[in-house]
C-alpha cells in the first residue's frame, strides 16, 4: 500500500476515533447541563498535547503524524463552511422587531463593552505575544482581532441552549437570539475587516482587499440572492427537491468560499454570507432538503475541527505568567459581556433577574469562537499560547452557561426556531 493511501487509511480511523469519544463523553457531560460542544472542545484537548502529549510512546505524533493532520484539516474546513452557511441561514433579524429598542440597547452593549475592554487587555498582552517565530504581529491587527474575539457570542450554541431550557417563547429568549444574531453579524464585519488589515501588505494592498470585497457583496447581493430566490421559487412550485438542489446549494457555499478566499479574506466569510443571502421565506420547505442533510454532515465533520483546534491547545505550557493572562482574559471576557448586556437590559426595563440571565446568554460562546481562533492563527495574528489562552476562555465561558441559566416548561415550538434548534445538535 502507497504511502498517500495509509495516509488516508489513518485519517479514516482518526475521524473514528474522534466521533467515539465526543459520543462517549458528550451524555457524561450533559449530566452537568453541558452541551455536546464541551465534550467535544475536552476531547481535541485530551488528544493534544495538553494529555496525551504527556503519555508515554510519543502517542501523539503516532495518531496524528503531520501528513494526517493535514487530511484532517481539510475535512475540518468543510464541515466548518457549510457550519456558517447554517448559521447565516439561520439568522432572522426579523423577531428582534418586536422588541426593537431593547434588543439596539443589548446588541450594541454587548459587542461595544466586550470589544472595548478586549482590545484595552490586548494593549497589556501585546508585549507577551507580539513574535510569532521570527514574525512580528503588527499591534494594531492583533488589538483589534482579540478585542472582536471578546465580542462574539455564539449565535448557533445559543439557539440551541435557549430551546434546550425552554424559554424560546420569552422574552429573555427573544431578545437573546435578536441581539446576539445581529451582534455576531457585526462582529464578522469587524473580522473581516481584522482580516484585510492583516493580509495587506500596505496601503494599496488594503484597498484592493476592500474593493474586491465591496465588488462581492454586490454580487452576491444584486445578482446571486435574485438568482437564487427565482430558482428556489421554480423549484418549490414545481416540487423539483431533492438531492440536485442540495448539491447546487452546497457547491454555491463552497464557490462562495473559495471567492472571499481569493480576495484576501478567509473562506469562513464567504459560506456565512452565501447563508446570509438565502431566502429566509422559504426555509421551513427547504429544511428537509438543504437544512436537514447539511446539519448531519457537519455533525460528523465538525467534531474533526475540534482535533485541528486540540492539536494547538497545550495547557500544560502556558506557565505562570500565563495562568496570570488566563485569569485576566476570562475575568474580562465576562465581565465585559455580562456587564454590559446586563446594564443595557436593566436600563431598558428588564429585571436585574432576567438582565443577569439575558448576560450569562449572550456569554456563551463555544464552537464559534473556536471557528474565530483558527481564523487568527491561520493569519498569523495569534501565536500558540495566546491561542490556547483564548481556547479556555472559550471553554469556561461557554460551560457557565447551562447550569446558571434556569430551565422553565417549553412553550410550543416556534416555527422559526425549529429549524434553529435542530441544526444545532452539535453545538
Amino acid at each position: 500500500m502507497s504511502q498517500s493511501a495509509l495516509t488516508i487509511a489513518q485519517a479514516m480511523a482518526d475521524t473514528a476515533l474522534i466521533l467515539v469519544a465526543g459520543a462517549l463523553l458528550a451524555p457524561l457531560l450533559g449530566r452537568l447541563k453541558q452541551p455536546p460542544v464541551i465534550a467535544e472542545i475536552l476531547v481535541g484537548i485530551i488528544l493534544g498535547p495538553s494529555v496525551l502529549g504527556h503519555l508515554p510512546g510519543n502517542l501523539r505524533a503516532r495518531l496524528f503524524p503531520a501528513p494526517v493532520r493535514a487530511d484532517l484539516t481539510a475535512l475540518a474546513e468543510a464541515g466548518i463552511l457549510l457550519f456558517l452557511f447554517l448559521a447565516g441561514w439561520e439568522l432572522d433579524l426579523a423577531q428582534a422587531r418586536a422588541r426593537q429598542q431593547i434588543v439596539i440597547a443589548v446588541w450594541i452593549c454587548a459587542v461595544a463593552v466586550p470589544f472595548a475592554a478586549g482590545a484595552a487587555l490586548a494593549v497589556w498582552l501585546y508585549p507577551a505575544h507580539e513574535l510569532i517565530g521570527v514574525h512580528r504581529v503588527g499591534e494594531l491587527p492583533f488589538v483589534l482581532f482579540v478585542g472582536a474575539a471578546m465580542a462574539i457570542t455564539a449565535f448557533p450554541v445559543l439557539a440551541r441552549l435557549i430551546a434546550e431550557h425552554g424559554i424560546q417563547g420569552t422574552q429573555i429568549g427573544t431578545v437573546a437570539l435578536a441581539s446576539a444574531g445581529i451582534g455576531d453579524a457585526t462582529a464578522w464585519c469587524v473580522l473581516a475587516a481584522v482580516s484585510a488589515v492583516t493580509v495587506a501588505a500596505g496601503p494599496q494592498r488594503l484597498l484592493s482587499v476592500a474593493g474586491y470585497g465591496v465588488l462581492y457583496a454586490l454580487i452576491m447581493i444584486l445578482v446571486v440572492r435574485p438568482a437564487l430566490r427565482w430558482g428556489i421559487d421554480r423549484c418549490i412550485r414545481s416540487a423539483v427537491l431533492g438531492p440536485r438542489l442540495f448539491v447546487l446549494i452546497a457547491s454555491g457555499v463552497f464557490v462562495s468560499a473559495y471567492a472571499t478566499q481569493r480576495i484576501g479574506l478567509d473562506a469562513i466569510f464567504g459560506a456565512f454570507v452565501f447563508g446570509l443571502i438565502m431566502p429566509r421565506d422559504a426555509r421551513h420547505a427547504l429544511w428537509p432538503e438543504i437544512g436537514a442533510p447539511m446539519a448531519q454532515a457537519t455533525s460528523l465533520l465538525v467534531p474533526v475541527f475540534f482535533i485541528s483546534a486540540g492539536l494547538a491547545v497545550n495547557a500544560t505550557a502556558i506557565g505562570t505568567r500565563g495562568l496570570i493572562e488566563l485569569a485576566a482574559i476570562i475575568a474580562v471576557a465576562c465581565a465585559g459581556k455580562l456587564g454590559g448586556t446586563a446594564i443595557a437590559a436593566r436600563l431598558s426595563g428588564m429585571s436585574w433577574r432576567d438582565s443577569s440571565i439575558l448576560g450569562v446568554l449572550m456569554n456563551t460562546r463555544g464552537l464559534t469562537e473556536l471557528i474565530v481562533l483558527s481564523t487568527g492563527m491561520s493569519l498569523g495574528v495569534l501565536d500558540d499560547r495566546m491561542f490556547t489562552l483564548m481556547a479556555l476562555m472559550a471553554l469556561v465561558t461557554t460551560a457557565l452557561t447551562g447550569p446558571i441559566v434556569p430551565r422553565q416548561t417549553p412553550p410550543a415550538p416556534s416555527a422559526a426556531l425549529v429549524p434553529a434548534a435542530d441544526a444545532e445538535q452539535r453545538s
